[in-house]
């Protein structure tokens, strides 16, 4: 048996809106039975759309560089390098590159999943930055 490595740049990357995708352990990649891990680039001032659950599992992303802040169930927070967050089940999150420089990613998931399993929540936006209310397509 050989040692499964795949090396990021290997991988296609998938350009999605607010961000770039490179699935690194995934059903076509290296078959991991438990988890799946993907590493997304989001330029900056750009959002990771649309908000979006994983109503099958859990994702934790842990920020390698830029700055800026997460959406998780109308709760804002900021992330910065070093910071790690968890989506849990269910959760509405989306991630938002606030800074000057281009946000690096890494993104794990338990169970496997795919954007097959991702449930998107196109009317959920961050909080208006006057009234801290989060947006809605009904609000707007």
């Amino acid at each position: 048996m050989s040692v499964p490595v795949v090396h990021e740049n290997d991988i296609q990357e998938m350009d999605l809106p607010g961000r770039r995708m490179r699935w690194l352990i995934s059903e076509s990649g290296i078959a991991a039975r438990h988890c799946s891990f993907c590493v997304i680039r989001v330029p900056p001032g750009e959002k990771v759309r649309p908000a979006h659950s994983h109503p099958n599992g859990e994702e934790v992303i842990y920020i390698m560089s830029g700055s800026g802040r997460v959406l998780v169930n109308q709760e804002v927070s900021t992330v910065k390098p070093g910071s790690t967050v968890l989506f849990p089940q269910g959760h509405v999150h989306m991630l938002h590159n606030t800074g000057n420089v281009e946000m690096k990613v890494a993104c794990f998931f338990a169970p496997p999943t795919n954007l097959e399993n991702y449930r998107m929540h196109e009317e959920v936006d961050f909080p208006d930055q006057t009234t801290g209310q989060v947006r809605t397509k009904e609000s707007s």
